[in-house]
C-alpha cells in the first residue's frame, strides 16, 4: 500500500506540470523522502510492537487491543508522504529532506540499537543544521533503555508481581553511541578540511554555517517570528536577545527529558517541533517532519483536544502566508505586518500542538494506570 501511494506521489508531482523526465537533484530529493517515510514506517512497527507487549505485560487488554486495530507506522509513513508541506519542499528543491532523512536515519538506528547507525544519523544531521544536536538526550534513552513504555512506576505496582521484568540501563551501548559519534564527526571534519583545504579552512566553515545560525545575520521574511523582531529590535539589545532566544530551547530540553524519559521517541519529536518553532531560519521542512511523526503516537493521542482547530489554524495560516507575502514584497499594497501576523498565528498554533499533545501523553499514562489489571505471578 505504501508503495502504491508513492508511485500515486509521484504521478501528482508530474501532474503539476514537473517534466517527465526528473534530474537527479530531484530524484535525491524525492527518494530521501521516500526512504523517510519508509524508515517512520519501521519506527512505527516498532514502537506497537513494544507498545502491545507492554499493555499486555501490564494487564491493560483493551489498551493493548485497540493499538494492534490502528498501524500508526503506515499512518504516519502516509502523512508524512502525503503532506503538502512535504510535497511543497520536494517541489521547491530545498536540502530539507536530506536532514530529515538523517534525523529519522539516526533514530531508526537508535530504535534498532544499531549504535553507528544512530550515531552517523545524529554527526550528518547536526552538521547540516546545528539544533539536531538537542537530540542526543532521546538517543541515548533509546539505546540505552529500550523503545517507549509506559511508566516503570505502573509497572512496580504490588499488584502487578513479577508480570514485568524491569530492564536495566545499558551504559555500554551509550559509551559506544558516543565512541562512533566522535569517530564520525572527526570523519567529517577530516572531509571538510580537505575540500576547503584551497578557501580559509574550518574556521570560516563553522563561521559561515553555524555562526551564521547563531547571529541571525539574514533577516530576509521566512515563516518564523526572528526576522522581524531583530529588524525592529536596538542594535544595543541584540547580543541579549541572541543569547535569550537560543538558551530557551535548551531551557526546555532537561524538564521534559525528566518528564517523558520513558518515552523517548515522543521526546524526539517534542524536541524536533519546538526546534523548528524557535530556530533562526525554519523551513516548511520542518513542520513536514514532526507532523508526520506525530502520526506514530496516533492511539495515543487519540484524545487530544482542539483537533479540529490546530488542522484549520495549520491550513489557514499555511494558505494565508504565501498571499501576504505577494501582498507585501510583489504588489506593494501590505507591510510586513501583514505577512508577520500569519507568522505569528503559525508559530501559536505549533506551541499550542506541542502542549496538547505533550498533555494528551500524560492523560494517556494515567490512564493506563487506571486500567490496569493485576498480573499473575510467573511461575517459576
Amino acid at each position: 500500500m505504501l508503495a502504491q501511494c508513492t508511485m500515486d506521489l509521484l504521478f501528482y508531482y508530474r501532474s503539476l506540470g514537473l517534466s517527465l523526465v526528473i534530474e537527479v537533484k530531484d530524484k535525491a530529493i524525492f527518494y530521501a523522502d521516500f526512504i523517510t517515510a519508509i524508515l517512520i514506517r519501521a519506527i512505527g512497527q516498532l514502537l506497537q510492537v513494544a507498545d502491545i507487549q507492554s499493555l499486555k505485560s501490564l494487564g491493560a487488554s483493551k489498551f493493548s487491543k485497540t493499538s494492534e486495530n490502528f498501524p500508526a507506522g503506515d499512518i504516519a509513513a502516509l502523512v508524512y508522504l502525503w503532506n503538502p508541506l512535504t510535497i511543497i519542499t520536494c517541489l521547491g528543491y530545498s536540502t530539507s529532506p536530506i536532514e530529515n532523512l538523517m534525523i529519522v536515519l539516526s533514530l531508526y538506528g537508535a530504535c534498532r540499537r544499531l549504535v553507528p547507525l544512530a550515531a552517523f544519523g545524529l554527526v550528518m544531521a547536526s552538521h547540516l543544521s546545528l539544533y539536531p544536536v538537542i537530540l542526543i538526550i532521546p538517543l541515548v534513552l533509546l539505546i540505552g533503555s529500550g523503545l517507549d513504555t509506559p511508566p516503570r512506576k505502573l509497572f512496580l505496582q504490588p499488584n502487578h508481581g513479577d508480570g514485568y521484568k524491569k530492564t536495566n540501563f545499558s551504559w555500554r551501548r551509550v559509551v559506544l553511541f558516543f565512541l562512533w559519534a566522535s569517530v564520525w564527526a572527526l570523519y567529517v571534519l577530516v572531509l571538510c578540511s580537505i575540500s576547503l583545504k584551497e578557501y580559509s579552512g574550518l574556521g570560516e566553515m563553522f563561521k559561515r554555517t553555524y555562526g551564521f545560525i547563531l547571529s541571525v545575520e539574514d533577516l530576509s521574511p521566512n515563516i518564523g517570528v526572528l526576522w522581524y523582531f531583530f529588524a525592529e529590535v536596538f542594535d544595543f539589545f541584540r547580543d541579549f536577545f541572541l543569547i535569550v532566544f537560543h538558551i530557551n530551547i535548551l531551557f526546555m530540553v532537561l524538564p521534559l527529558a525528566i518528564r517523558l524519559h520513558h518515552r523517548p521517541c515522543f521526546l524526539a519529536f517534542v524536541y524536533i517541533a519546538i526546534s523548528s518553532i524557535l530556530k533562526s531560519y525554519p523551513s516548511v521542512g520542518d513542520s513536514a517532519l514532526y507532523l508526520g511523526l506525530l502520526g506514530l503516537f496516533v492511539n495515543a493521542l487519540a484524545d487530544m483536544q482542539f483537533s479540529f482547530f490546530l488542522f484549520s489554524g495549520y491550513l489557514g495560516t499555511l494558505l494565508l502566508s504565501p498571499v501576504m507575502h505577494n501582498l507585501w514584497i510583489w504588489r506593494g499594497t501590505g507591510n510586513a505586518n501583514f505577512y508577520f501576523a500569519t507568522a505569528m498565528a503559525y508559530a501559536c498554533f505549533q506551541i499550542i500542538l506541542v502542549v496538547e499533545s505533550v498533555s494528551s501523553m500524560l492523560n494517556h499514562d494515567r490512564a493506563l494506570k487506571k486500567g490496569a489489571t493485576p498480573v499473575a505471578k510467573k511461575i517459576q
